[in-house]
């Protein structure tokens, strides 16, 4: 893909948002449940622990304790806590049961507008806008790591990731250590913010640091409801199996990788077949990705924020 598409798709990927219907839990609300909900366009790539300090205001007048910290906000979704430290675009495709876009054609992500069917248009209505519920007490502290009041928690976290996404790149964390403090706090204000043209800054020096090509390929691979033992008989709410490996942006053969090898490579039993999806499918931000797509230029267009190319496989009915 030519840097001129993959321009265009970065932006695509940093437009997409979530209309969200949040709503109080009613065992903290004074008035039984007849608060307002909130209601907010959210960007895909960001984070929930951005909404807290908002959520709180707005909910104040209708809080038990309404002096309650801000921070001990927790969101959830049919009663499954949500990992703060997932991005919002990544937790809706996990969780919502929203049907993804698919292409109209063969061909990368985000290079022809999806076709989506009458039916699937109106599944999609009824999800949207997605409806969360907050709470301030009973933090799942065996589920959630608890947030702090600077923000220095979630921070910490997103900044941990971005490292190890350098690290899988380069071989090495020393990239993205060498960054300036002002780079640094630039990344991550770009994130707080919002901000592409801010982002891109930095990130154009972590994805072609001097000397080097890239070595492996950022990717972490999510499949829902997966048990997480052998001794349970059924799933637990919201359970997931996070599977990564180490993909190279090229095969021996010297050809590209593309999502179908990769994926073929990693989990052979889901995708047999290195062109066509046969029994599960890859979601990134809400859209199926074709098999024949270059990961590398995924990688340089369509990450989250963190660097990660965050994809939910879903099984095909």
């Amino acid at each position: 893909m030519s840097g001129r598409n993959l321009s265009s798709l970065q932006k695509k990927v940093w437009g997409g948002s979530i209309p969200l219907e949040i709503r109080l839990v009613s065992s903290e609300c004074r008035t039984f449940d007849h608060s307002d909900p909130y209601l907010i366009q959210f960007p895909r790539l960001s984070y929930l622990p951005f909404l807290l300090p908002r959520l709180h205001a707005f909910f104040s007048s209708f809080l038990i304790d309404p002096d309650v910290s801000f921070s001990e906000g927790w969101l959830s979704y049919e009663d499954v806590p949500l990992k703060w430290h997932y991005p919002v675009g990544l937790l809706y495709d996990l969780y919502s049961g929203s049907e993804p876009a698919y292409p109209a054609g063969r061909g990368n992500l985000g290079t022809k507008e999806p076709s989506v069917s009458n039916e699937e248009s109106r599944a999609e209505n009824d999800i949207l806008p997605w409806q969360l519920t907050v709470h301030f007490t009973e933090w799942p502290v065996e589920q959630l790591f608890k947030l702090d009041a600077e923000g220095r928690v979630l921070h910490d976290s997103f900044i941990n990731s971005v490292k190890e996404a350098d690290f899988l790149r380069n071989g090495t964390a020393k990239v993205v250590m060498s960054l300036s403090k002002d780079d640094s706090t630039q990344l991550w204000q770009s994130v707080e913010k919002h901000d592409l043209p801010m982002f891109n800054a930095v990130n154009q020096k972590l994805l072609n640091p001097q000397g080097s090509n890239l070595r492996h390929l950022p990717v972490k691979l999510y499949l829902p409801h997966a048990t997480p033992s052998i001794t349970e008989e059924k799933p637990m709410p919201g359970s997931l199996r996070v599977v990564q490996a180490l993909i190279t942006p090229a095969l021996s053969s010297r050809q590209p990788q593309t999502l179908g090898t990769a994926l073929n490579s990693i989990l052979p039993t889901l995708f047999p077949s290195r062109r066509s999806p046969l029994l599960a499918q890859a979601v990134l931000h809400g859209a199926v990705v074709p098999l024949s797509a270059n990961v590398e230029d995924l990688v340089r267009a369509a990450t989250y924020a963190d660097g990660w190319l965050h994809l939910v496989i879903v099984m095909m009915s």
